[in-house]
């Protein structure tokens, strides 16, 4: 008897901590779209993103991702971001990780900037247990120096992530992130809310180290003017080695 009572328990425990995973996440992305009565130069892109990572050990992780973001209707490579780190898992549901990016941004009609990133992130899971509908959270702490200019931008983003198992082995894909400046500077950061981007799509796995997750791209980058908003067909290429 008592055995069935704790079964009941961990299946109400787990329904409920799905729905409240669910609630946050859905959240997130109505917040997300909710400037969208704002006026807003709007452009529709196409990412492509390779992630490659490799287990050292038992507790350390090696990871490098590149990414091509085709701006102005897909049309041209507008940002170009290789970014390499080495992680250390805390326990089972946590890993600590540093790292550095470098970010190429081409925009149309303006110079060409090159953009060097130091940061600093924390993974953590928040409910779930990876095979069933699962909120994760990830918060990153970034250095940002850009060519030529002078000044540091300290930058925070959290991010939310919910999966849930489809059928087959694929999972529906659910997140959004806020990139919150801590400091303002000379060649562009603005302190506060400035960023904000969601996805949606599902994770496919292709073998047991290769995994596709393609899927739809909102962002809304909050201006003085009319806020830049991107549209874009997305794909990560997960490896696993």
């Amino acid at each position: 008897m008592g055995g069935e009572r704790g079964c009941d328990m961990a299946l109400l425990i787990q329904g409920r901590g799905g729905r409240a995973a669910l609630g946050l996440t859905l959240a997130g992305l109505a917040l997300a779209s909710a400037g969208t009565a704002r006026a807003a130069d709007e452009d529709g892109q196409l990412w492509s993103i390779v992630n490659a990572s490799r287990t050292l050990g038992d507790k350390t992780v090696l990871s490098l991702d590149t990414q091509a973001r085709f701006t102005n209707d897909a049309s041209r490579l507008g940002q170009a971001i290789i970014r390499p780190s080495v992680g250390w898992r805390l326990d089972s549901a946590t890993t600590a990780s540093l790292g550095y990016a470098y970010v190429r941004s081409t925009p149309e009609g303006r110079p060409t900037t090159h953009e060097h990133r130091g940061w600093q992130q924390l993974s953590f899971r928040v409910a779930g247990d990876g095979k069933g509908a699962t909120l994760t959270g990830r918060t990153r702490l970034e250095q940002r120096w850009v060519e030529g200019r002078d000044g540091a931008g300290w930058r925070i983003r959290q991010q939310v992530r919910l999966t849930a198992p489809l059928k087959d082995g694929v999972r529906g894909v659910a997140w959004t992130e806020a990139f919150v400046g801590l400091n303002q500077t000379g060649w562009g950061q603005r302190d506060g809310l400035h960023l904000w981007r969601s996805f949606a799509g599902v994770s496919v796995p292709i073998s047991k180290t290769v995994t596709l997750e393609p899927g739809y791209l909102h962002q809304r980058a909050y201006r003085t003017g009319p806020d830049a908003v991107t549209h874009a067909a997305a794909v990560w290429i997960n490896l696993q080695f």
